[in-house]
Formats: C-alpha cells, structure tokens, sequence
C-alpha cells in the first residue's frame, strides 16, 4: 500500500508539472489571443449578463438562470484549497506565487471560455426540461467520439463523486472534531442526512441552494479579509511590493526563488479555479441562455472570483501577518491560515475558520456531485443507476469523515490530471467552434440587438447540424 502511495505522489507531481500545467498555460494563451483578451475586457458585460432571468420553458416553469448554473460550478472549485492550499503555495513559493496565480487566472479565462461555450452549445434537454451537457457530450456529438466522452464521464463520476468528495468529508469532520470536540461520526452521520435531501432534489435543488450558500461564504470571508486589510493599511502598500518583488526573484523570503514562486502561484491558480480541465461545463450547461457565448463569459467570471478574489483574501491575511507565520517551517497549511486569522483577529478565529471550511467544503461537496450526476445521465443507465450513484456518493461521504484519504487523493490528483488533458486536447479540436460564436454574439451586440444563437451562423458547425439539439438552426 505505501508502494502505491507513493507511486500515485510520483505520478502526480510529474504529471501536473511536465503536461498539465505547460499545456493548460499554452492553451490558455493561445485562446486569449484568439479572442482578443475578451475573458477579462468584457468582466463589465459579463457581470451585467449574470443577472439575466432564464426563460421559461414549455411546462411553464421556469429554467436554470445564468447565475444559479454559475453558483453550481463555483461551490464545485471554490473548496478549501481557498484557504489551505494558499497557504501552502505562499509557504513553499513565497509571496511571489501570488502574483503568478493572478496571471494564471487572467490567461485561464480564455481557456474557461472556450469550454463552456461548447459545452453550452452541445448541450441536450432533460426529461423535467432542464439542460445537462459538458466535455463528455462535446466529444461525442462534435468529434464523434461516443467512446472518448464514456470514459471522460467515468472519471468525472468517480474522481468528483467519490474521490473529491470524501476529501472535501474528511476536511469538514477534522475541522469540527478540533474545534468543537465532536466525533466525527456524528459529523459524518449529519452530513450524509443534509446532502441526501438535497442531492435526491435533483438540478433544480443543487441550484437554489448553491444559489445561496456561495454568495453568503464568499461574502463572510471576504468581509474578514477586507477588515484585516483595513487594520493594516498602511502594511498595504509594503505587501504589494513583497509579492512583486518575490515573484520575480528579487527579495525572495521563502522557497526557492522565482522557480518556486512561479511553479506554486501556477499550480495553485489551474488547480483552485479548474480552467480548462473539463469540470466546469458539466454545470454551466444547465444555464437556459440566449446563447452560448454568454455563459461562457459569465463562467470566466468563476475563474475571477475563485483566484483573484477569494485565493486572494486568503493571501493577503496571510502575508499582512508576517513571515513569521508563513515562513514558520512548523506550520503548514491550514494550521497558517489559522495562525495568521488569529494573530489578527484573536482566538474565535478558529471557530470563524471551521464555519467557512464547512460552507466550502460543504458547497463542493453538492457541486462535485452535480458533476457526477451529469454524466451518470451521459452514460444513459437510467433512473436506478443515479439512484445507486447517489447512494455511493453519500457512502463517501460518511467514509470519507470517519477514515484516512490522503490515499484517495493522490489518487485523485491522477485521475484528474489525464481527465483535464484529454479536455484540453479536445479544446485545440473544437475551439474554432467557439471562437466564431465569440464574434457572433459581439457582432450582434454591436448591431444592437439582443444575441440569439443560430447554427447557420457559425461555419464550423456547417456539418454538425443534427449534433447541436437544442438551438435554432
């Protein structure tokens, strides 16, 4: 078993550093010259479009609106590699990964962009008349490869159900355990009775309460990290220059100069926001849009709000407490956050940090599940199966509280890696797809109308016709 742990690290680490993050960079800069650098000079327009209504469909009801699908995929990433995963960048790297990680984000926009238009495009309808979609039905519909997008759902259905879920579990069950005393039996036991009634609700459910949980987290953890701001104004100005100077070499303090700065910042950005590695379309599918190219700007806002916001508040906290904290070899990832909250605001910190580690984790929990979900349905076992998956879903769950994963993770991170680069393989076959509907929409915005997708105005889909159900040709 150690041999296999260790044969799971190894292939982790080589896999993300030599492939995923090479590849997710150059398609991420590719796209963004593609488009113009549209994922962050059209934030503005994109913030507007995420309170759109969604229409109603033909029962009356009405569907999945813009920002309840974008709710859906931001408790999937937004988790507690927020908090500790940021500090672990920052203790390894140093301040410098901070700014890598803000570039990362900047150039994954345009990766995230890309992927959620198609999977908006190549969406389908579901019987309740919701919408479901992702890298799995992209790659069966537009490259006709029905056998790519079943082992694609395969994974995505393990790794987020199973694997990531017990993780996000254990991270809640560990949290309540130190900070309240409670076994994390009983944690595990309440856990799997609060996701049960909300994953057996179905998309409609999963979207009205991630609608509320994500506001509410990342707005409390955002007001804690803008009144430590505050407090420690005038260190602002000095902190900024800290993490500039660090991510280029100069005055580096921790780690092991801009090597480091750069690795961790990247890893840190790709793996907090999943720009580009097939996980987020499984849920912006769901939006019931105009067309296409909005939700894939709105979805670039996820990247924006998952890295340069809440990975940010994380940061600064942590860099305005001192290299003392984050340099301290003794300390280590969420025991940093922790110290640094504390320094700041006093000993309730813990408990303050244990309530946000619960909404995240727990908002991922439901978000991964959803991922799940979507290609249990792709994989057209029917009613029973997802009623099986959800099941095991809440088996991880309780498991997950209760035992040791770090096993389950490593092996996790494997998986998730050969999922993102068959994605990303994908995205450089049908990008085009994507970057024609960018210039549709704007050139119908610009002409002022309100955008509509039409197939017939996109070239690349000149064949694909039949394959795209769910527009007007």
């Amino acid at each position: 078993m150690e041999t296999f742990k260790n044969l799971t690290g190894f292939l982790s680490d080589n896999i993300y550093t030599y492939l995923l993050i090479p590849i997710l960079l150059a398609v991420g800069i590719w796209y963004t010259i593609k488009i113009k650098g549209g994922q962050f000079t059209h934030i503005g327009h994109a913030i507007k479009l995420i309170t759109q209504p969604a229409g109603v469909q033909e029962d009356g009801k009405e569907g999945i609106s813009p920002f309840k699908a974008f709710t859906i995929s931001a408790a999937s990433h937004i988790g507690t590699g927020n908090i500790v995963g940021v500090a672990a960048a920052i203790a390894i790297g140093g301040p410098g990964a901070v700014f890598w990680m803000w570039i990362t984000a900047l150039i994954g926009g345009a990766s995230s962009f890309v992927e959620n238009t198609l999977g908006q495009i190549f969406k389908e309808r579901n019987e309740d008349g919701t919408f479901k979609g992702g890298p799995a039905y992209y790659m069966t519909k537009a490259l006709g490869l029905p056998t790519l997008g079943i082992i694609f759902s395969v994974v995505v259905s393990v790794v987020y159900g199973f694997m990531f879920n017990a993780m996000q579990a254990n991270t809640i069950a560990a949290a309540f355990n130190n900070s309240f005393g409670i076994d994390v039996k009983i944690v595990g036991a309440v856990l799997i009775v609060i996701v049960a009634v909300i994953i057996f609700g179905g998309v409609r459910r999963i979207a009205d309460v991630t609608s509320l949980l994500v506001p509410v987290m990342a707005i409390a953890y955002m007001a804690l990290a803008i009144f430590i701001i505050i407090k420690n104004i005038a260190f602002v100005p000095h902190m900024f220059g800290l993490i500039f100077k660090s991510a280029f070499g100069i005055d580096a303090v921790v780690g092991g100069g801009i090597g480091a700065a750069i690795l961790n910042g990247v890893r840190r950005g790709l793996f907090s926001n999943e720009a580009g590695m097939g996980a987020v379309p499984n849920a912006s599918a769901t939006a019931d849009v105009s067309h296409p190219a909005k939700q894939g700007l709105i979805q670039a806002l996820g990247v924006y709000l998952d890295t340069i916001l809440v990975c940010s508040a994380t940061a600064f906290i942590i860099i305005l407490s001192g290299e003392a904290i984050y340099a301290d070899p003794s300390l280590e990832g969420l025991a940093i956050t922790q110290n640094a909250l504390a320094s700041q605001v006093g000993g309730w910190a813990q408990m303050f940090l244990t309530v946000c580690i619960f909404m995240f984790a727990f908002s991922s929990v439901i978000g991964n599940y959803y991922y799940g979900e979507n290609n249990i349905a792709h994989l057209g076992w029917g009613k029973s199966a997802l009623n099986g998956y959800r099941v095991l879903v809440l088996i991880m769950v309780f498991l997950g509280c209760v035992g040791d994963f770090s096993l389950v993770w490593n092996t996790g991170d494997v998986f998730m890696g050969i999922m993102a680069l068959i994605n990303l393989v994908v995205l450089l076959a049908l990008g085009k797809i994507a970057v024609e509907t960018y210039y549709d929409y704007f050139s119908q915005l610009k002409e002022g109308k309100e955008p509509v997708f039409k197939v017939s105005n996109i070239k690349s889909l000149k064949n694909l016709e039949d394959k795209v159900e769910c527009w007007d040709k």
